[in-house]
């Protein structure tokens, strides 16, 4: 049934520079739920000795190592780290981390804070001259936030965007009727952007066109849904069934949580 295209960019992605601001550091732990890995984004002035590093990842020795090497090539120091969201793959080295460079680690949620304060919707962060805006984008978790980073016309979206596919909504942390006023809140944005940098895939350039696809492929999953529950299905796993006819069986936990956003979405007069 699903028969929805498939949403970002096909290109092959293993990090590294983009634009004269950041640079992927790929965490090592592909999966179909990872995509290509986790992005570790270093962010810094051209010619600045600190920087911001966003999601340091999964507690991996290679990576942490890798992103170690990255920052002392370009002299570097890390000012603040910080988390787009609590999930593993983005904050399970995040106390090691801390211990690691002394920097702050600050995010929405206070148990994945070390040594830092929280951080909100509207916050800026300036670090050697580079400006960071905190944009609140609640969905596919709860505590998701984005970042913008104005002077390169940067859109870090975390998992609320992705580089190729479309984004679980985590339920019952995460919330489908959050996650479409998040994608809202990035369609303004995305008119004065020039690149999405997402938690996992390749960067996207075009970020209205994008943004305006997401919310498409959203609106069309949403209907499909109301049509299996015409049609009988009651269950998340009886939605999946009829609606995700397409998915590997390796993705089906993540289609069920999406199901279970959705039903909850629609029972709530959505």
């Amino acid at each position: 049934m699903s028969g929805l295209p498939v949403l970002g960019s096909s290109a092959p992605w293993h990090g590294g520079a983009y634009g004269d601001r950041a640079m992927c550091v790929l965490a090592p732990n592909p999966s179909p739920m990872t995509l290509d890995g986790t992005n570790t984004w270093i962010l810094a002035e051209p010619g600045a000795r600190r920087c911001i590093v966003v999601d340091p990842g999964p507690d991996d020795d290679a990576h942490l190592d890798a992103l170690r090497d990255a920052l002392a090539e370009r002299d570097l120091s890390v000012a603040v780290t910080l988390l787009t969201h609590g999930h593993l793959d983005h904050s399970e080295s995040a106390r090691r981390w801390h211990d690691m460079t002394d920097a702050p680690v600050r995010a929405v949620d206070p148990g994945h804070r070390y040594g830092g304060e929280g951080i909100g919707d509207g916050d800026v962060l300036d670090v050697d001259g580079l400006e960071a805006r905190i944009i609140a984008t609640p969905g596919h978790s709860g505590d998701s936030v984005s970042l913008v980073v104005p002077a390169e016309g940067f859109i870090l979206t975390g998992d609320t965007v992705l580089g190729r596919g479309t984004t679980v909504v985590a339920w019952p942390d995460g919330d489908l009727g959050a996650y479409l006023d998040s994608l809202e809140i990035l369609r303004i944005q995305a008119e004065a952007a020039q690149v999405l940098l997402p938690g996992h895939g390749p960067a996207l350039v075009d970020p209205a066109t994008v943004i305006a696809d997401y919310v498409e492929h959203r609106r069309a999953r949403l209907e499909q849904v109301r049509a299996a529950m015409a049609s009988g299905a009651r269950t998340a796993e009886q939605v999946v069934d009829a609606v995700y006819d397409d998915i590997p069986e390796a993705v089906r936990p993540a289609a069920v949580m999406s199901a279970q956003a959705q039903v909850a979405y629609l029972a709530a007069g959505g």
